[in-house]
């Protein structure tokens, strides 16, 4: 079963439960997964919809830190339960050691001397992490393994 027709499954089953707020959390997936395949008419596989699940959460999480800063305590709930649903659909996200050995095997893999050769080392790890770890902490590992290497 497709990822987009597992979320398809889960609405319907959220509908039958009369449970509104999972629902609404469903649907806004459907809908960003709809927009991108209208606007560049395409079907999108799962890779694509892990792209698109991971942009969502990152909104979710900036929106929770303004949210709780702005003394806003209902709304970064609701956008924590949206981040709960959201996670459901992720792949199981790895550890620290293992994304450290991936990203210490790309860098061995590509022959990376210094920070000019960043990009060829991200190019290797981000397809094998992409969905499974936060890049951006995952760019802060390269770097540090470039500049010490």
């Amino acid at each position: 079963m497709t990822l987009k027709l597992r979320i398809t499954e889960d609405m319907k089953s959220a509908m039958r439960a009369r449970d509104a707020a999972r629902l609404n959390a469903i649907r806004l997936v459907l809908a960003a997964i709809k927009q991108k395949e209208v606007d560049e008419r395409i079907e999108l596989t799962d890779a694509d919809v892990l792209t698109i699940l991971d942009k969502m959460l990152k909104q979710r999480k900036d929106s929770i830190t303004q949210f709780e800063a702005a003394a806003r305590h209902d709304l970064a709930d609701q956008e924590k339960f949206e981040v709960g649903v959201l996670q459901e659909y992720m792949p199981q996200a790895l550890s620290e050691t293992e994304v450290a050995d991936i990203v210490d095997q790309a860098v061995a893999e590509s022959g990376a001397a210094g920070m000019q050769d960043m990009a060829r080392v991200m190019a290797l790890v981000r397809p094998q992490l992409a969905g499974r770890s936060d890049m951006g902490q995952v760019s802060a590992l390269v770097k540090a393994r470039l500049v010490a290497g």
